[in-house]
């Protein structure tokens, strides 16, 4: 019978696509594939890699600029009246203890601040004379994160107790963000300008960078 394979009674008839790869055409399929296979997953692993990079670098751009923003408002409104309200006094204290100094703030166990920042809030009447401001504390703290740190802004509003906590910068590196004033920092008229310089990790994994951020008092 045309078709039927002959010796093997009952076969089917052999379609002209039944004959399948030979084991050589597979091996040479399979080396083919591998030949492609390595440079694409090269380049995809390259993009995965600048995609993380380019993150990193956006979230620590990101921390930068809010950190600074913070820091620019809070020297901006520096300044503690002295007792008689007719000029500052200090207004500044750097590695300071947060249960010590001319201005605590901090819960047990926080960290040195790096830099400390007081000012009189006359927000509630006006710059009334004989008013008692409420007293406001920013101290700017770095705390351990994990295996790395972050820079904590803590607020303190009439009391020695932050009434917030906020993280402003992450990453940083184990070294203290570095304090530098216009004049002497803790002496009894405040500065102008100060300028705290933080050392981050840098994202990209070449090493360090360093952020300054500085503020500029209005009061006089």
């Amino acid at each position: 019978m045309p078709g039927v394979v002959s010796g093997q009674p009952g076969a089917q008839p052999r379609r002209p696509g039944d004959a399948g790869f030979t084991l050589a055409e597979l091996l040479v399929a399979i080396a083919i594939m591998a030949i492609i296979a390595l440079p694409a997953g090269n380049a995809v692993i390259g993009i995965l890699h600048n995609t993380d990079a380019t993150s990193a670098r956006l979230a620590a751009s990101h921390d930068a600029q809010i950190s600074a923003a913070f820091f620019a408002a809070d020297v901006g409104g520096l300044g503690v009246q002295n007792g008689g309200q007719t000029a500052l006094a200090q207004s500044v204290e750097t590695n300071a203890v947060y249960n010590s100094g001319l201005f605590p703030c901090g819960a047990a166990g926080t960290p040195n601040a790096s830099l400390r920042l007081a000012l009189d809030n006359y927000a509630s009447a006006g710059s009334v004379t004989g008013y008692t401001p409420t007293r406001m504390v920013v101290s700017y703290v770095v705390e351990t994160a994990g295996t790395g740190h972050e820079l904590h802004r803590l607020r303190c509003v009439g009391s020695t107790t932050p009434v917030s906590d906020v993280v402003i910068a992450h990453q940083l590196t184990a070294a203290a963000p570095a304090v530098a004033c216009s004049s002497t920092c803790t002496a009894a008229s405040p500065p102008q300008r100060i300028t705290l310089t933080l050392s981050l990790v840098d994202p990209g994994g070449t090493g360090t960078y360093p952020v300054a951020l500085t503020g500029e008092r209005r009061q006089t």
